[in-house]
């Protein structure tokens, strides 16, 4: 999974990605998937469409 690390400015491929869940508006869920930069690591975070 690619991500865009803060730290490094740049898309990178996430390491030891998972899949998450955080709260949204409205008592909503929101999926994501959270890693590590492979160069600085810094976490990572990127927010995936609801199924």
């Amino acid at each position: 999974m690619e991500a865009y690390c803060v730290k490094c400015k740049a898309k990178r491929e996430m390491k030891d990605a998972k899949e998450t869940t955080f709260k949204a508006k409205g008592g909503k869920t929101r999926n994501a998937m959270k890693g590590v930069c492979p160069k600085c690591g810094t976490t990572m975070f990127r927010i995936m469409a609801n199924k």
